[in-house]
């Protein structure tokens, strides 16, 4: 599928969206082949806080190709927003599909008066690393469930 020269159209869902449960299912099977579950910070969609997550769904001519989320960071830091389960289907990877997703949730963020954007990754993601860091995100210290973790890379980016 050709993407570049196709409209990618990003929408809001809600947590109970059957496309964006799969994304995040296929997202799960692809962490549990560089991580051991324990190691995965998932979203539990059963905790009444997932309503405070704004979800997103790309897609391109009806078909899901990634999702992701932002969730505010209120006992964090209130200021700030985190990045939660970004994902692009493999098969749709380096089509800019990613970097369009993650300008869109920073708009949302911005709209919404955050004025940061965090995120929680690993090393055995090189690939989402390299996307980060060239959209502007630096290394910050580990935060929120993360600060024990010494596995976690924690990324950051000024919203303003």
């Amino acid at each position: 599928m050709e993407v570049v020269n196709t409209e990618v159209e990003y929408v809001i869902v809600d947590s109970g969206n059957p496309d964006l449960r799969r994304l995040i299912a296929r997202l799960d099977e692809e962490l549990l082949e560089r991580y051991p579950k324990e190691r995965i910070y998932g979203v539990d969609f059963d905790h009444p806080d997932v309503r405070r997550i704004t979800f997103v769904v790309a897609y391109c001519q009806g078909e899901a190709l990634g999702c992701g989320g932002i969730r505010p960071l209120e006992g964090v830091e209130p200021s700030a927003v985190e990045l939660k389960r970004f994902f692009v289907d493999r098969s749709r990877r380096k089509l800019g599909i990613a970097a369009g997703m993650l300008r869109y949730l920073e708009g949302r963020a911005r709209e919404a008066g955050f004025r940061e954007m965090r995120l929680e990754t690993g090393s055995e993601q090189p690939e989402a690393i390299a996307l980060y860091m060239k959209h502007g995100y630096r290394p910050i210290e580990r935060y929120g469930p993360y600060t024990d973790d010494p596995a976690c890379l924690c990324y950051g980016k000024s919203l303003v």
